[in-house]
């Protein structure tokens, strides 16, 4: 190669890394795969046979070629790094009828070396920017969970009085009325709309976390099994089946039993609720050396991906009028969160819904 044309391969290589870089900066995170696309043609354009080059990326999921591929090609790769670990390829192509590997120059091996580090900087920035959305988002979703429970606590406070009055003063009247008249069973009426309207204050209550708790070391494992039996009727009723797996030996949780009886029950519940027949609800329990992992899943339609961020509120509720006040899941989360253990949600393959609490080991 002469002099003049040595030194034109090395401008259309600077020009290339100028390129790319710009296209970086200039980058478009919701549209990566055109960045990836400019920067393949950057890098062929800036090749000794650029005309009969193609450059193809692929970084999972994105797959991008220049120009179509010969069926037969000889080629030099260049693998992609992300955070040090191996996460795709850049390959320069070249028709087999016409090339050999010996017409790649050395300086454009080094210079495909370099547009994969790029690239390998530009997804480890696409990365950071998608992990720090999902805490962004995380830390709203408590904020909002922890105001509703500020508001949900004032809220239950303010109704005890006044609930407890008119229990109290409906039993009085009750105990001076003659049984079976009239004003006899509207006194009924007011006393279970009463005990109605407390349950719903105690479960705003645990979601708020304002109950007392009886926490003690707790081998949970008959826990799970004597909810799973007081279960079994509601099961054969409606048709659903279940597994459950537990590990052998013990496994100890500090823990109030009647509130962990209730997060049970209450996930449960909702699974056979939109379980279809003959549907599998499957209980799984995992101890690791650091947390204690519950998983409850069921087959039935799952949670779309709009109220994913919504179903641990108090009041929402996708089941049908007069079959849930929306409280279960709240209450659960209030529970948990009581406990200092998480509780999230993931589709079911293929399909269906998991929940999975993890625990700290104490």
């Amino acid at each position: 190669m002469t002099l003049e044309k040595n030194l034109k391969e090395r401008i259309k290589e600077l020009t290339c890394l100028y390129e790319v870089s710009s296209i970086i900066v200039n980058n478009d995170y919701k549209e990566l795969d055109k960045t990836l696309f400019s920067i393949a043609l950057s890098l062929r354009k800036s090749l000794q046979y650029s005309k009969n080059a193609t450059v193809e990326i692929i970084s999972e999921p994105y797959h991008l070629i220049s120009s179509a591929l010969p069926s037969k090609t000889v080629s030099i790769e260049s693998t992609i790094n992300v955070f040090n670990e191996p996460k795709g390829f850049i390959k320069i192509h070249y028709p087999a009828k016409k090339f050999t590997k010996k017409d790649f120059l050395t300086e454009e091996k080094k210079l495909l070396k370099n547009v994969a580090i790029n690239v390998g900087d530009l997804l480890e920035r696409v990365a950071i920017r998608e992990n720090e959305a999902v805490v962004k988002r995380k830390m709203e979703h408590a904020d909002r969970l922890g105001i509703l429970g500020e508001i949900t606590a004032g809220i239950a406070h303010e109704l005890n009085t006044p609930l407890a009055n008119i229990l109290g003063f409906a039993e009085l009247l009750k105990s001076k009325e003659t049984d079976n008249t009239q004003t006899s069973k509207d006194i009924d009426k007011i006393i279970n709309s009463a005990i109605f309207s407390r349950e719903v204050v105690k479960k705003l209550m645990f979601f708020a976390c304002e109950m007392p708790q009886n926490l003690g070391q707790t081998d949970i494992v008959p826990v799970i099994n004597e909810a799973m039996n007081l279960l079994d009727p509601t099961f054969k009723k409606n048709e659903v089946k279940y597994k459950v797996t537990l590990p052998k030996g013990e496994v100890l949780l500090k823990a109030d039993t009647i509130q962990l009886t209730q997060v049970i029950f209450n996930l449960v519940l909702n699974a056979i609720y939109f379980s279809p027949k003959d549907g599998l609800i499957k209980i799984t329990l995992e101890e690791t050396k650091k947390k204690i992992i519950l998983k409850i899943s069921d087959e039935g339609p799952g949670i779309s991906a709009g109220n994913v961020q919504k179903i641990f509120q108090p009041f929402f509720t996708t089941k049908t009028v007069g079959d849930g006040s929306g409280l279960g899941l709240s209450v659960v989360h209030g529970i948990i969160r009581s406990h200092r253990g998480t509780i999230d949600y993931q589709p079911n393959i293929p399909t269906g819904a998991t929940f999975i609490i993890t625990f700290p080991k104490q």
